[in-house]
């Protein structure tokens, strides 16, 4: 008989006996503080409808790029996994990744599943090909309950906010709902307007058109800016704090009234070369800088990754299908434009996240250490993991210390692994907190106020909660 599982209560703290005790006593203070979730994918409809989650593979599979991807590099096919509209039969999914358990040995994602399993599902059999319709009907048999549907765990994890990523002509009904019927925390809206921005996007044009349309300006670049300001304005009316940016390149660029006239006329038309689109990226990006300087929405910036690598698999399975790969990312130069208008005025808040880890302490920190309105992001996407997280405390802190951070970002949408992402954090920054202590580098009362300070309200003052 497989013997259970049992998560060490200790787990990420440092193997000194010191440097642990202490590790523990800091984490402690804020282990079951409330989460503090200001940006993330899960879908509003979920709380909304609060339906039972359909089985365990959609649940802790199909929909996580982290697990399908590691799963397709060892042989599966995505269609085996119900990617991109193919027919797969949760439970053969299912066994398909109980009998690769051991691949995600020592990864983020499987801490998450085992986290999730053990403390949300109870489930503390290991899986394996052995166990897994033991496992599969166990989690099935729950999802059938009241306390595993959606609003009962937001309710049980603690969540105190909860932002969603949302298009920006959405009428955010969901939204609305939630607020009017008041049985729901804090679940607010994020305003996402890469589609809109991006002459490359799919659909672009008429996407701008539609926008136009929706917003009754007319087809020219003030009309188009007026149209973002209307919908941002919008999102704020239905409890926005932020618009979020995902760009491959952080490139910024300044121009004039009529050359940004010339430059959206070339691009709605079709006329913009490759050097021309990034012009207008460019250019958009400081467009939303100055939005949010007068509208007071955070701006957050996710850059770094080239989306869709594989246009075999992004042709066949569609986006957000595990083959987006991190690139070198240049903040310094490209934010540069951005930060000569803006990067002083103290109603900015510019939060960058990178996936390239060397920029944290060349580029990001330094900004943050000199600009207010700069701060920097918690790692994110394939950065948010223990090590890689305590790799980002040290690149930091020594240069920003910790008040210029996010606060953790856990930016997911698979909903049962949002309290082990938190819980990761919170052992990290322990961990990191407790070696300065022993180390003499800061003193434990000081540690103290750092951790209960990083876990709530830094991230209600960074993202003007």
């Amino acid at each position: 008989m497989p013997q259970p599982l049992r998560r060490d209560r200790d787990r990420l703290f440092p193997a000194d006996p010191s440097t642990r005790s202490l590790a523990r006593t800091l984490y402690e203070r804020v282990a079951d503080a409330p989460i503090i979730s200001p940006h993330g994918h899960v879908p509003v409809e979920w709380l909304v409808d609060d339906r039972p989650f359909a089985d365990p593979a959609s649940l802790l599979i199909t929909h996580d790029h982290y697990v399908t991807r590691l799963l397709h590099a060892s042989g599966v096919g995505l269609d085996e996994l119900g990617l991109g509209g193919s027919a797969a039969d949760p439970r053969d999914i299912w066994r398909r990744f109980a009998e690769r358990w051991p691949l995600f040995a020592g990864t983020a994602s499987g801490y998450w599943i085992a986290e999730s399993l053990e403390n949300v599902l109870d489930v503390t059999v290991p899986l394996s090909a052995a166990t897994a319709d033991e496992t599969y009907d166990r989690i099935a048999a729950q999802l059938a309950t009241a306390a595993l549907r959606p609003r009962a765990l937001f309710e049980r994890f603690g969540i105190e906010v909860l932002a969603t990523t949302d298009d920006p002509l959405d009428d955010l009904a969901g939204h609305a709902a939630l607020a009017a019927e008041g049985k729901v925390g804090r679940v607010l809206p994020t305003f996402r307007p890469d589609r809109y921005l991006d002459p490359d996007a799919v659909a672009f044009a008429p996407r701008v058109r539609q926008l136009l349309s929706a917003t009754e300006n007319p087809s020219t670049f003030a009309g188009y800016l007026a149209a973002l300001e209307q919908r941002r304005r919008y999102f704020i009316d239905h409890g926005a704090v932020s618009a979020d940016h995902g760009v491959e390149i952080p490139e910024t660029l300044d121009l004039d009234a009529a050359a940004g006239e010339a430059l959206f006329a070339r691009v709605i038309a079709g006329d913009a070369d490759a050097a021309d689109r990034q012009a207008f990226r460019a250019h958009m990006l400081l467009q939303m800088a100055r939005m949010s300087v007068e509208d007071g929405l955070v701006m957050t910036v996710h850059a770094g990754v080239v989306r869709n690598h594989s246009s075999t698999t992004f042709r066949r399975f569609g986006a957000d299908t595990g083959h987006d790969i991190p690139r070198r990312t240049d903040f310094v130069g490209g934010l540069r434009p951005l930060l000569e208008r803006f990067g002083l005025d103290r109603d900015l808040h510019l939060v960058l996240f990178a996936v390239d880890e060397t920029v944290y302490s060349r580029e990001i920190a330094p900004l943050a250490g000199f600009y207010p309105s700069v701060y920097i992001g918690a790692p994110w996407w394939f950065l948010d993991a223990p090590d890689a997280m305590a790799r980002f405390r040290s690149a930091v802190t020594e240069t920003a210390g910790f008040s210029r951070g996010s606060g953790f970002i856990d930016d997911t949408r698979a909903f049962l692994s949002i309290p082990a992402r938190h819980d990761t954090s919170r052992r990290a920054d322990a961990a990191f907190l407790a070696r300065l202590v022993i180390e003499g580098r800061v003193d434990e009362e000081t540690a103290s106020a750092v951790i209960d300070d990083i876990v709530g309200p830094q991230p209600k003052r960074v993202f003007k909660l």
